[in-house]
């Protein structure tokens, strides 16, 4: 039956091989167990629902991708996107966690009907290169701002908007810990390295009597709280449009970027660069946000960390159906999830921010009508606290610098039509 589901012998693998790459990508990814409730939580939303609507995405997602693309990818809520989701759309805007999961699901079912349609190769196509590493490295810098104020390193200052925390506390001290940690495991190439670490600094944290001991293993709390709780009426509202398109844009080159990594890592890639099956990836990867959203998480994308059970051996959708069957055994583990505090999710936070922020090094800097937007683009989402406009930024500076230097030739319909767009609502709708 396996054999048939996934082709195994035509993929070169075997059963004991797709398990052990399943078993590395869930490990490399596990970390999200514990990170998600915590950044969802702030908004209000129940922490043990989200933390079950965590593991039933995953599995759902992962499952879809591994039975319909036949690829070892998996997936699970977005980080990038889960922030942008608690900190901009809730905290920043002022919406309700109920609407936000309505625009987390019309963005889905957009990037759905993108898929089907396969309009989704000339939006991927008309926005450069630079622009979407860019967008990427904003992201990890907002990450970045997110995990140094939950370690209580970065605090506010009312004379000069940010300042240093109290670094005697235990909190930093130990979110700087585990950060080395995760670093130097990573280093090592110990898989699991960010699960790790804030398990580390988890138990240290118990050890100490800092945070409270809540148990290992339970029975799955209640989703009630949070399934079906969305509002899609709201996510209509003029002032969420900006909002469902920053979802949908994000999670587009983030899922694109992650198929084409993953892909070439494995040997499944073509030689003249296509990827097949890609349609059915993205259908897979869409399905599961509107899953994600139905149940109470952010969106629901497939994940880098699926490289660590490539470099296994991983070739088939096994490995992602094995990744799935780990979530759901992940369920009965809130208690341990529960126990988690803000400064042990921080490390693996500011890591990620790392892994982000890396591909600023794609850039030609020499070229200043290139590097220019990209630096806004990059600055933009941590210092206005919103990933939607940094993207509006440096598609609107995009433009223009290129347009004033006599480059129009770098432009396409799509750019100039969206940053048209993005002016609009800045200037008339940004309330």
């Amino acid at each position: 039956m396996l054999e048939r589901l996934f082709q195994l012998k035509a993929h070169n693998t075997t059963v004991r091989t797709e398990l052990l790459a399943g078993v590395t990508t869930f490990l490399a990814m596990a970390y999200i167990l514990f990170v998600n409730p915590s950044i969802l939580g702030e908004t209000g939303m129940d922490k043990g629902a989200v933390f079950v609507a965590t593991c039933l995405a995953a599995a759902i997602g992962s499952a879809i991708m591994g039975l319909i693309a036949n690829y070892p990818i998996a997936l699970a809520p977005g980080m990038g996107l889960n922030a942008f989701f608690t900190y901009t759309v809730v905290l920043h805007m002022g919406h309700t966690w109920q609407a936000a999961l309505g625009a987390v699901f019309l963005s889905a079912l957009m990037f759905f009907l993108l898929s089907i349609f396969r309009i989704r190769e000339w939006i991927i196509n008309s926005i450069p290169l630079e622009l979407r590493s860019g967008i990427a490295a904003g992201i990890g810098l907002f990450l970045a701002l997110i995990a140094l104020q939950g370690a209580g390193i970065v605090v506010d200052n009312p004379a000069t908007l940010v300042g240093l925390g109290d670094l005697t506390k235990p909190g930093p001290i130990l979110a700087v810990l585990g950060f080395f940690l995760i670093v130097a495991l990573e280093a090592r190439r110990v898989t699991g390295a960010v699960l790790i670490g804030i398990l580390a600094v988890t138990v240290a944290a118990i050890a100490l009597g800092i945070t409270p001991f809540g148990g290992v293993v339970s029975m799955p709390p209640s989703l009630a709280p949070t399934f079906l709780q969305l509002d899609i009426k709201a996510a209509l509202d003029i002032g969420l449009v900006s909002v469902i398109f920053a979802f949908l844009f994000v999670d587009l080159f983030d899922n694109s970027g992650t198929l084409i990594g993953v892909a070439k890592r494995a040997g499944l890639m073509r030689a003249d660069g296509h990827l097949p099956k890609m349609g059915r990836a993205l259908i897979a990867d869409s399905t599961a946000a509107m899953f994600g959203s139905l149940l109470g998480t952010s969106t629901t994308t497939s994940y880098i960390e699926s490289a660590a059970g490539v470099s296994a051996g991983g070739r088939t959708g096994l490995t992602a159906v094995v990744v799935a069957v780990l979530f759901l055994l992940a369920l009965f583990f809130a208690p341990l999830a529960g126990s988690v505090p803000a400064f042990a999710t921080a490390p693996a936070l500011l890591f990620i921010a790392v892994l982000m922020a890396s591909g600023l090094a794609e850039i030609e800097w020499s070229d200043l009508t290139t590097a220019t937007p990209v630096l806004i683009t990059a600055l933009a989402m941590p210092l206005t606290y919103s990933i939607a406009n940094g993207i509006a930024f440096g598609f609107i500076s995009w433009t223009a610098i290129k347009l004033l230097s006599g480059r129009s030739r770098d432009l396409n319909a799509a750019l100039i039509i969206l940053s048209i767009l993005f002016v609009i609502k800045l200037g008339w709708f940004n309330a």
